[in-house]
């Protein structure tokens, strides 16, 4: 029985690859390396260089590797760029997602754990966020993961396809740093590299309804987002055919509290330079983690000082 991961040379897909082997599971890797990174693949591993949106490379590599279950990362990932170049997000992210399926039921492939966001809740007005909490996404990015989802879903109610999506909030941390998140399009790497270059870290808006004036979010570490993979993966193993859940720590903390933890375990401090607030960004979103836990056993194991301590141990190795 083998997995193949798409997606499984970036960043986060790295940790599920590891996550997976960890857990005795036979891998092959399809990425098109557009921004993935060959060593975070094991030579011994299978890599595929291909798209998804090449169905019929997709195909080759479910027949050649004997794949029995797929774990979909691949997609593009910024809500900037998202909203600079939606057609390009539709077509890689639903397009890809159509590609795949099609593919899988070509090839009698009949699970699939599927890579979402939060970004489909768009800008709830809740404490924490459930899985029932309304899906109103606010920007391409957020639309092309939710457009995925009910595709899924359709599929696998039309042909007994089984499915997990999983909803990640804020990811962050690494491993090691052969495993860290290069791009810097987040808060932690972009506040690490902004201190390592002496430049102020900035922060976007502190006139917020919070009790900081600072956005409030949601970290979990990338090390336990690729165990909630695997515990998907037992759970389609299990009888499991259709789920949604939230991956979180259900613990908010604002963009202030971040900076705090990233002053106490660099032991830099620059005072943070407030600029305008971006649009659409919500005041606060909160996962609600009590249905992943019910359901799959999972519990997000580290906390914030240690998603920090692990991104800023990772970004000095590779100086």
């Amino acid at each position: 029985m083998t997995w193949l991961l798409t997606g499984g040379a970036g960043y986060i897909g790295g940790h599920v690859l590891a996550a997976l082997c960890a857990d005795g599971r036979s891998v092959a890797v399809l990425d098109d390396m557009s921004s993935g990174v060959r060593a975070r693949v094991p030579e011994s591993m299978p890599l595929v260089q291909a798209s998804v949106l090449d169905t019929n490379a997709v195909r080759a590599a479910l027949r050649e590797h004997e794949v029995t279950g797929v774990v979909h990362l691949a997609a593009r990932k910024s809500v900037g760029e998202s909203v600079e170049r939606p057609l390009y997000y539709y077509r890689e992210n639903v397009g890809g997602m159509q590609s795949l399926l099609e593919a899988m039921l070509a090839e009698g492939v009949g699970e699939l754990v599927f890579s979402s966001s939060a970004a489909v809740y768009g800008m709830p007005d809740v404490n924490e966020v459930t899985e029932d909490t309304p899906t109103e996404p606010i920007n391409p990015y957020g639309e092309t993961k939710l457009a995925g989802e009910r595709l899924l879903r359709a599929v696998g109610d039309a042909s007994g396809l089984r499915w997990v999506a999983l909803r990640y909030f804020n990811v962050a941390g690494a491993s090691d740093s052969a495993l860290s998140d290069t791009l810097a399009a987040n808060l932690i790497p972009l506040v690490l590299r902004a201190l390592d270059e002496g430049r102020a870290p900035q922060i976007f808006g502190d006139g917020y309804p919070t009790p900081d004036g600072s956005c409030i979010r949601d970290y979990i570490h990338v090390a336990d987002l690729a165990d909630a993979h695997v515990a998907a993966a037992r759970a389609l193993a299990d009888g499991t055919t259709a789920a949604v859940y939230n991956v979180g720590r259900g613990e908010g903390f604002s963009v202030k509290q971040v900076l705090a933890a990233v002053r106490e375990v660099t032991g830099i401090h620059i005072e943070p330079e407030i600029v305008a607030p971006r649009p659409g960004d919500p005041a606060r979103l909160v996962a609600s983690a009590a249905a992943i836990e019910r359901d799959l056993g999972f519990t997000a194991s580290r906390d914030l000082h240690e998603i920090v301590d692990s991104a800023w141990r990772a970004w000095t190795a590779r100086r």
